[in-house]
């Protein structure tokens, strides 16, 4: 008997020393790293010339709207100019973007410009690139769109109630070179609370994450705070079960326009989840996974009625012909109730309104072999001037205000050790979900694209993978990597805001770079 506690002790020992370690060996290497970047210049954020380009200049105004979500439901919402979303903003590629932000809102807001590699002057972080912008305040945000791609705004001045409320926008920046399509629709994904549900609600947290007042059939309701994963199990203080009503474009299939074709049509579909589940669109036809995070996939294999899964921050731009058979509907197949709101038909102009039969799926899209391979920016061969590994993990905190955090390496924001950079690294990092409360995190880089590399120790099949949004599910291990190119003070964080602002968000700050903010101390700035 002594001998077998001697030997799980002796193992126990091992495992400890050994993890010791690793951690150990990553922090030298990142110390020999700052070390070999001493006596290197100031870099300084990217400054872009504007002249002889096209300026297109929109006015945005934060405020509250009075929003029809379904033939039963009425909400107060927080909008970009009056809508959910936001008003569209559509540019060409190389083009300046020109943002004027007024807030008429009682809270302090920003915008931030998902996915888009913006100059990190203009990326819209309260307390890290500016101020949040006070109400009765306006601001000016300004780029150059260099890189086409499904985009979206959103605020991230207290993301987690701010976005849940509505506000947010989408961004399309169309290539230089005209795009083969007869019809582009955009369809943002996204879940509301009636005040209604019986479910899994978070009593100790009914000031939080509201989407809004819901006004049932006239009478008045608050919603109720809460968040679940996407199969609907609750667990403690992230319940989203009181999330009872799925919309596209801010509507439920009720109150929807159906999405008008022509036979022959090619039709593109941009899909942007801007909620916190992840979604299981179901395409009853078949059709091409085109672009992922608005960058292209090479050669798309087409599909035949396969489950699309969209995880929250994530964009997915699917195209198909329209080949006159009949309509059809496209569909949510996630388990929550509400799943069946979130639908919308295609309907033939000139059709006889026939509709196609809604058959099964026939299987779900997978990233890994999405494509086919070709010349890519990075391989698992490459050898790379840093590492970093991001374990995402979580732990129960009674002093925390879900009863849970979730951190990156043990700890949680503020405190998560910056990812540092020299202009010009090629970056290399592993993530890896081993939260104990099996929720699954879409990791979000501001400011850069990032390559694919591999999932749980395997190499990607298909096309080069881009992307700035990564679901990384419970024990899925995955390898990225990007090239430091864009200088700042990047955030890199889970896109289930519940998670961002209960610790999951880490920095990439770059070596030697010349800082342009410095927080004031006259605003409330919380960056999640």
């Amino acid at each position: 008997m002594k001998r077998i506690i001697m030997f799980f002790i002796t193992v126990l020992i091992i495992a400890i020393l050994s993890a010791c370690s690793q951690s150990l060996s990553e922090t030298a290497d990142q110390e020999e790293h700052d070390e070999d970047s001493q006596g290197q210049e100031r870099v300084e954020v990217i400054h872009e010339s504007t002249k002889g380009k096209k300026v297109n200049e929109i006015n945005l105004t934060a405020r509250k709207t009075e929003w029809i979500i379904s033939p039963d439901n009425t909400i107060t919402a927080w909008t970009y100019n009056g809508t959910v979303p936001g008003e569209t903003i559509r540019v060409k590629q190389g083009e300046v973007v020109r943002v004027n932000l007024k807030n008429e809102l009682d809270e302090p807001v920003s915008i931030h410009w998902h996915g888009v590699p913006v100059p990190n002057t203009e990326d819209g972080i309260p307390g890290v690139t500016q101020d949040a912008v006070l109400p009765g305040n306006t601001y000016m945000y300004q780029f150059i769109a260099n890189d086409p791609g499904t985009y979206w705004y959103h605020s991230h001045q207290n993301g987690v109630e701010q976005l849940d409320k509505g506000l947010y926008g989408t961004l399309i920046v169309e290539p230089s070179e005209v795009i083969d399509v007869d019809r582009d629709y955009t369809l943002v994904l996204d879940e509301w609370e009636s005040g209604n549900s019986d479910g899994g609600m978070n009593m100790g947290d009914m000031h939080g994450n509201n989407h809004g007042e819901m006004h049932m059939k006239g009478m008045g309701m608050d919603g109720m705070d809460g968040h679940m994963e996407s199969n609907g199990s609750p667990m403690m203080g992230h319940d989203m079960s009181s999330y009872d009503i799925f919309t596209i474009n801010g509507k439920t299939y009720e109150a929807n326009e159906s999405l008008k074709v022509k036979e022959g049509d090619r039709v593109k579909l941009r899909f942007i989840n801007a909620g916190y589940v992840a979604h299981q669109i179901h395409i009853p036809v078949e059709y091409q996974v085109t672009h992922v995070d608005g960058q292209a996939v090479n050669n798309p294999q087409v599909e035949k009625g396969s489950i699309l899964e969209i995880a929250p921050g994530e964009r997915y731009d699917i195209e198909f012909v329209a080949d006159g058979q009949g309509d059809f509907t496209i569909d949510c197949h996630g388990e929550m109730e509400a799943a069946k709101d979130m639908r919308i038909d295609v309907v033939y102009e000139d059709g006889n309104n026939q509709k196609l039969d809604h058959k099964a799926p026939s299987g779900e899209i997978n990233l890994a072999t999405l494509g086919e391979p070709s010349q890519a920016l990075f391989t698992l061969d490459d050898k790379f001037d840093i590492e970093y590994t991001m374990e995402l993990g979580a732990k129960m905190d009674m002093n925390a205000e879900m009863g849970m955090i979730w951190t990156i390496n043990g700890e949680t924001y503020p405190n998560v050790p910056p990812f540092k950079v020299n202009k010009g690294d090629k970056v290399k990092v592993t993530l890896t979900n081993n939260s104990m409360d099996d929720s699954v995190h879409p990791m979000h880089l501001h400011g850069h694209f990032f390559q694919v590399l591999s999932k749980n120790g395997q190499p990607l099949e298909g096309s080069p993978i881009i992307k700035d949004t990564l679901n990384v599910k419970p024990g899925e291990t995955y390898e990225v990597a990007f090239l430091a190119n864009n200088p700042g003070n990047w955030l890199f964080h889970c896109h289930d805001l519940h998670h961002a602002s209960s610790g999951m968000v880490a920095m990439v700050k770059y070596n030697h770079f010349d800082e342009f903010y410095k927080d004031t101390g006259k605003v409330d700035n919380r960056p999640e």
